[in-house]
């Protein structure tokens, strides 16, 4: 009797259960692994800039992950739906922003989970550039634009109510508050506009 032919091995099947089994995050089918948002969580896309900015608006527990020159910073679900009404009212609204929130039937690259992650791994400190700092071990992985964690999430630990929020205005329920962060990025994302345009005009004279 022939045996049937194996199914290739998951090379990603280790992280895929960690993010579901430890942390209860839903991903996507298929390579490479992506994390679904609008379930747990949402996820403001942002150049890393205004990224740094704004970790001061979250919460130290608050999951935030960086790929490139980009900056991922997890907020409440449903987060995304509210952003264009929240940057009206910020009048931020008639600018073009490098801002882009991922919410229902989105998904992001999974960042590869840091052996320290389960082990209550702290925030990571920034660099002296003000850029992150990212560990040791996921340098190589930043090196080739992987996703890596900044703020890695912990398992065991429910990660909304580190979440930004809009039920946060006002205070009174201990998450951090989304209209300021949103504010803070948008401020940070105008700046690095601006001083792209005025790059680009150096350039050109």
């Amino acid at each position: 009797m022939i045996p049937l032919p194996r199914r290739p091995l998951d090379p990603e099947a280790g992280t895929r259960r960690w993010y579901e089994n430890e942390l209860g995050w839903a991903t996507a089918p298929g390579s490479p692994l992506r994390l679904v948002t609008g379930l747990r969580f949402d996820v403001l896309d942002v150049p890393v800039e205004a990224g740094v900015a704004a970790l001061g608006r979250l919460a130290p527990d608050s999951p935030v992950a960086v790929q490139g020159d980009r900056m991922r910073l997890l907020v409440a679900a449903g987060s995304a739906e509210e952003l264009p009404g929240l940057l009206e009212w910020l009048e931020w609204g008639a600018l073009a922003l490098d801002l882009v929130a991922l919410g229902a039937d989105g998904s992001v690259e999974a960042p590869a989970p840091l052996e320290s992650a389960s082990t209550g791994a702290r925030p990571l400190p920034m660099a002296g550039s003000g850029a992150p700092a990212v560990r040791a071990g996921s340098q190589e992985a930043a090196l080739r634009g992987a996703a890596v964690w900044l703020r890695p999430p912990e398992p065991g630990r429910e990660v909304e109510s580190s979440l930004p929020t809009l039920a946060a205005l006002g205070g009174g329920v201990g998450a951090p508050d989304l209209v300021r962060l949103v504010d803070t990025v948008a401020t940070h994302c105008h700046r690095v506009r601006l001083r792209r345009a005025g790059a680009q005009r150096l350039a050109s004279s």
